[in-house]
């Protein structure tokens, strides 16, 4: 089941890349008392996440950040592909996590199953908006190219609430 609004998000360690390669990143740590908003995607340089999804967050990065402390991306890549991915799309004011072993995708309920198209375990598209550790926003799109309730804009009219 989906973590939902009023949920605290779970304590996992990713990964991030940092100035020498791969590092760990806590969940926990990066939440706590601290406004963020979380998209994940299915993969990078997929086409829907590369010629939509991402896009309209690098365009107004400027605009969330202003309402939040981080702007972060998730995928159920390693480190290196989500750097490569954040260098092709001009995404460096976002903050990068890749999930290698879908620890943290399972742990909010957003992990499907891509097996089908050679994919294995993968992240539903989603964005959510955390307070301090806990949601206040969460979209799930689950259709497929479909990106509506987890776009930059139903994320920034969510922070204006």
């Amino acid at each position: 089941m989906p973590i939902s609004v009023g949920d605290k998000i779970p304590d996992v360690t990713i990964k991030t890349n940092g100035p020498d390669g791969p590092e760990d990143i806590s969940t926990g740590e990066l939440f706590a008392g601290k406004r963020v908003v979380l998209f994940g995607v299915p993969g990078a340089f997929t086409p829907g996440c590369s010629n939509t999804h991402m896009p309209g967050f690098v365009i107004k990065a400027d605009k969330v950040l202003e309402k939040v402390d981080t702007l972060a991306c998730m995928a159920v890549n390693d480190a290196f592909v989500m750097r490569a991915w954040q260098k092709d799309q001009n995404a460096e004011a976002i903050l990068m996590l890749a999930d290698g072993n879908a620890e943290f995708t399972r742990a909010l309920g957003m992990e499907k199953d891509a097996s089908g198209a050679c994919m294995g375990i993968r992240c539903l598209r989603f964005a959510l908006i955390a307070e301090d550790g806990v949601v206040s926003y969460v979209g799930i799109d689950t259709e497929r190219g479909v990106v509506d309730k987890s776009s930059v804009d139903t994320v920034l009219a969510h922070l204006s609430n």
